[in-house]
C-alpha cells in the first residue's frame, strides 16, 4: 500500500491525499513534522534531505516535493483526466501548478506566517501588507483566467491543477485579510464544494 508521510495540518500533505481520494487510491498515513515525529530525524531525512512533507513510498520509490508527487501518482494510475496526455494540454495544466508553487506561494507567505501561523518573525507591518497586496494581485489573476476558462482552472474539466489551487484559494480565504470580490474565484469555489474530496480535505488543520 502507498505510505504518505506528513501531517493533515500540512496544505502541502493535503494535496496528496485529495488526489489519492480522486483516483480512488488507498493509502497509509503517518504522522511527521509540528507536533508529531521530526522531519529532521535521521530515518526522514534518509527520504527527503530536506526535512519537509510530504513523502510518498510506493513499493519502494521515494518521492518528495507535493506538485510531482501529484503528477506522478496521477500518471502511474493512468488518468489522463487528471493529467492529460496530450503536450500542449499536459503543459496548461502543469503551467498552473508551478505558478501555484512558485509565484503564488511566495505571494502569501509572509502574511500567513504572520496572521495565522502567528510567527514571530514575521511581524513587520510593512511585509505583512506587501505580503497582502502580493496575494490579492495574483488571485486576480486566478479570477482572470477563471473568468475565461469558465469552469476550472486549465479548461473546461477538473485536473490536478484544481487540487493545488483549490486548497490554496480556500487558505485565501481562512485568512484574516482584506480581499477583494472576486466573481469567478467564488464560482469555482462553488463546483469544487461538489467534490466530496475537496469538503474533506479543505477543512483539515489550519486553512
Amino acid at each position: 500500500m502507498l505510505e504518505v508521510l506528513g501531517r493533515t495540518s500540512s496544505i502541502n500533505v493535503r494535496k496528496v491525499l485529495w488526489t489519492c481520494d480522486e483516483l480512488g487510491l488507498p493509502y497509509a498515513r503517518e504522522d511527521w513534522g509540528l507536533g508529531f515525529r521530526s522531519t529532521q530525524a535521521p530515518e526522514f531525512l534518509a527520504r527527503n534531505p530536506n526535512g519537509l512533507v510530504p513523502v510518498i513510498v510506493d513499493e519502494g520509490f521515494v518521492l518528495w516535493e507535493s506538485n510531482t508527487i501529484c503528477r506522478y501518482l496521477a500518471a502511474r494510475h493512468g488518468r489522463s483526466d487528471l493529467l492529460p496526455v496530450d503536450a500542449q494540454s499536459r503543459a496548461r495544466v502543469e503551467q498552473w501548478m508551478d505558478w501555484q508553487a512558485g509565484e503564488l506561494n511566495n505571494a502569501w507567505r509572509y502574511a500567513f506566517m504572520a496572521l495565522v501561523r502567528q510567527s514571530p518573525a514575521h511581524r513587520d507591518a510593512a511585509a505583512i501588507e506587501a505580503s497582502r497586496d502580493g496575494w490579492n494581485r495574483h488571485m486576480r489573476i486566478l479570477d482572470e483566467q477563471l473568468t475565461r476558462s469558465c469552469a476550472y482552472v486549465a479548461g473546461a474539466a477538473f485536473t490536478l491543477a484544481d487540487i493545488v489551487l483549490g486548497l490554496a484559494v480556500h487558505r485565501w480565504l481562512m485568512t484574516p485579510i482584506a480581499r477583494p470580490q472576486l466573481p469567478a474565484v467564488a464560482a469555482y469555489v462553488e463546483r469544487l464544494r461538489q467534490r466530496p474530496a475537496f469538503l474533506q480535505h479543505a477543512s483539515k488543520g489550519t486553512p
